[in-house]
């Protein structure tokens, strides 16, 4: 019996081991559109796949990220400005990559950008501390999918959204958590919605990776400037020791957050595999190269 187990077992991994490895033909005709590309993962992934030949479309958010990722791309890479909140600008990035892709379509949309802050424990945000993240996390990586479905229904490509591990287990307050989960729940119900059309999701969850958009200088500010406009009441039911160990525990995440060269790795092999896994979580380097 557990023999018989095992060699099921041993097939499935070398199963997946042989379809990890797969490659789609003529990636380098391929375009592939990367949201918040200014720094960070996305940053990273275009300079990857840059190098690795295929039609990098770099939505930044500013003109400076544009220009600093250009200068350290090839020609083939191009950019476009980007703000996920407006949807004037989404129109228009929009109407710029229909241009670039023509009849081809978008072989692949990676929703990259977001927000952290502000985070700290609930009671002390307002709601527009909330709305402030949803609109970019959520709301925007929405408008975005929806405005470029079309061009990837047209290809038959992949929409890759980039989640997080928070999306499964909330760990601290604010918005970031809960539109983790809604990232989760809105690429579930696409997935089974496109796949009469060709188009594959796939969902990339990192764990707590050391980035500009989560070093602790932020994140001890945040909490610091939440503290102290909170009301006086719940300063009071909360007491200045309780602030004291947030303060303690954000130091220590700083100091473990693993090294923000690698989460760029199974975005890369989503675009490029014929069936990129549907969901892949990212908490150890050591399983990187599992999460095709």
């Amino acid at each position: 019996m557990w023999l018989y187990l095992a060699a099921l077992l041993g097939l499935y991994f070398l199963r997946r081991w042989y379809r990890e490895r797969q490659t789609v033909e003529n990636l380098r005709e391929k375009y592939v559109l990367i949201t918040g590309c200014d720094s960070g993962f996305g940053n990273l992934l275009a300079k990857q796949l840059d190098l690795r030949g295929l039609r990098v479309l770099a939505a930044c958010l500013t003109q400076q990220g544009a220009e600093q990722l250009r200068k350290a791309t090839s020609e083939r890479l191009q950019t476009v400005i980007l703000d996920v909140t407006r949807t004037d600008s989404i129109a228009a990035a929009t109407a710029w990559v229909k241009e670039q892709v023509g009849d081809k379509g978008l072989w692949g949309l990676v929703n990259n950008a977001g927000l952290v802050f502000p985070v700290a424990p609930n009671e002390w945000l307002t709601k527009d501390d909330f709305v402030k993240v949803l609109d970019v996390n959520l709301v925007g990586l929405i408008e975005v999918t929806l405005s470029f479905l079309p061009l990837v229904k047209r290809a038959r490509g992949r929409v890759v959204n980039v989640a997080s591990i928070l999306g499964r287990l909330a760990f601290y307050g604010g918005g970031y958590c809960p539109s983790k989960y809604g990232v989760e729940a809105f690429s579930d119900s696409l997935r089974r919605e496109l796949r009469p059309f060709g188009v594959k999701i796939a969902i990339v969850e990192p764990g707590y990776f050391r980035t500009p958009m989560t070093e602790t200088r932020r994140n001890l500010e945040c909490l610091e400037q939440s503290w102290h406009r909170a009301r006086p009441d719940i300063k009071e039911s909360y007491g200045q020791r309780y602030f004291d160990s947030r303060e303690s525990s954000c130091g220590v995440l700083g100091r473990r957050g693993l090294s923000g060269q690698a989460p760029e790795a199974p975005v890369r092999r989503a675009t490029a595999a014929p069936s990129p896994q549907l969901q892949c979580g990212l908490c150890l380097p050591g399983v990187l190269d599992q999460c095709a």
